[in-house]
């Protein structure tokens, strides 16, 4: 694997702590600022928010420039944000920061995806892609737990503000290590906008929603679930965090692995079991050991969804992918924001700390549904219906995964 994925993975665990750490801080800004849980919640889902609009916005704004300059200024854009959040003297000025560190997430690994994907040989894509991402599934064994320690002992401002400084070394990493990479010729926005027309990237985008939002909804409240229900020490939810940490890790590497070789059957595994598992952290969330071990595997299942989600995007917007892959990280945090929003819901009409869990269930079962549907649908079109065929100049079809 190349050098510069080092480079996209260090940016990524940046991104990727700054964007969990909040779920495992949420009960000290929330009495710091003196707002409830739910409220505190909205942090999760205006970051998530932010990705999505940003996606898109930022990945326009950078087709006047090269991937990797568009990628450092990404950076500084998640610098700014994360210092504002450090220093916010308001709940309100704190979901700002948020939001600015936000609109860098989207774009960055939507231009990282495309940019890794091309770093290798074609039957190592999605790879690549995982091996960026690895940089996010380790934040979560790594950089949030030790955020939450920090955030829980020193205070949470003082884990923003590091936050702050792991951006500035991602930003170098980006300029040292990625090569320039010049734009593809003759694809044009109007080009990668063909890719919405394509029922297949649609498809995909809605499985990305649903089903890692199925992930958030029980993780968004994994703090007060674990330490109202299962009965753990505050101080517990670090390691907690560090054992979902570990399961995405592994979710990760094993969902690139297989997503090489068998795309589809990767989805019907992976968001099956997702759904069961999440059903039954109901039931486990009520012991120590049990809890444990189910929050590893939300992590894995959720995280084994990510390359295959990722790649399926590009194949199907095969020759304008860069705006379709951007999309598709905003899809994940639409999922994030739906799924944060409605089990603060169910929280709050007092259905209790548990029945977020129900909601991650049937938003990963709904999921499952759609990759059956996409897949039926392909097999009878007989074609990988890539944006080809929908006017966009390609040199080659996308295969084909069954």
């Amino acid at each position: 694997m190349p050098l510069a994925l080092l480079a996209l993975a260090i940016g990524a665990f940046g991104i990727g702590t700054t964007e969990f750490v909040i779920m495992g801080l949420l009960p000290e800004v929330a009495g710091d600022f003196g707002v409830s849980i739910p409220t505190a919640g909205l942090l999760v889902t205006g970051y998530a928010l932010g990705v999505v609009i940003g996606a898109p916005l930022m990945t326009v704004l950078g087709t006047k420039i090269s991937r990797k300059r568009m990628l450092m200024v990404l950076m500084g854009l998640f610098i700014a944000g994360n210092l504002l959040s450090a220093v916010a003297p308001t709940f309100s000025v704190m979901l700002i920061g948020r939001v600015i560190a936000s609109l860098a997430h989207g774009a960055f690994f939507g231009i990282g995806s495309v940019v890794a994907a091309e770093l290798v040989a074609p039957d190592k894509k999605a790879g690549a892609i995982a091996m960026m991402f690895t940089g996010l599934t380790v934040a979560n064994v790594v950089g949030v737990p030790l955020g939450t320690l920090i955030g829980q002992d020193v205070g949470w401002r003082v884990t923003f503000a590091v936050v702050a400084a792991l951006g500035v070394v991602g930003l170098v990493g980006i300029a040292k290590l990625v090569p320039e990479m010049p734009r593809p010729e003759g694809v044009h926005l109007r080009h990668e906008m063909a890719a919405f027309k394509n029922a297949q990237v649609l498809l995909a985008m809605a499985m990305t929603v649903l089903g890692f939002g199925g992930v958030f909804a029980a993780i968004t409240y994994i703090a007060p679930m674990m330490t109202h229900v299962a009965g753990f020490a505050d101080g517990s939810v670090t390691w907690l965090l560090v054992l979902f940490g570990i399961g995405m890790v592994v979710g990760n590497l094993v969902g690139g692995k297989f997503a090489d070789r068998a795309l589809m059957p990767m989805l019907y595994v992976s968001l099956g079991a997702l759904a069961v598992v999440l059903a039954l952290f109901t039931l486990t969330a009520h012991n120590k050991i049990a809890a444990a071990v189910t929050i590893a595997l939300i992590g894995a299942l959720g995280f084994a969804t990510v390359p295959p989600l990722q790649k399926r995007v590009l194949d199907q917007a095969h020759g304008a992918p860069t705006l379709a892959s951007a999309v598709n990280i905003g899809a994940f945090n639409l999922g994030n924001a739906l799924s944060a929003w409605l089990g603060g819901m169910v929280i709050a009409a007092g259905f209790g700390y548990t029945a977020p869990n129900w909601v991650g269930a049937a938003l990963a079962a709904a999921a499952l549904v759609l990759a059956v549907l996409s897949a039926v649908l392909e097999r009878r079109t007989g074609s990988s219906g890539s944006v080809a065929a929908a006017g966009v100049p390609t040199g080659q079809r996308a295969p084909v995964h069954h």
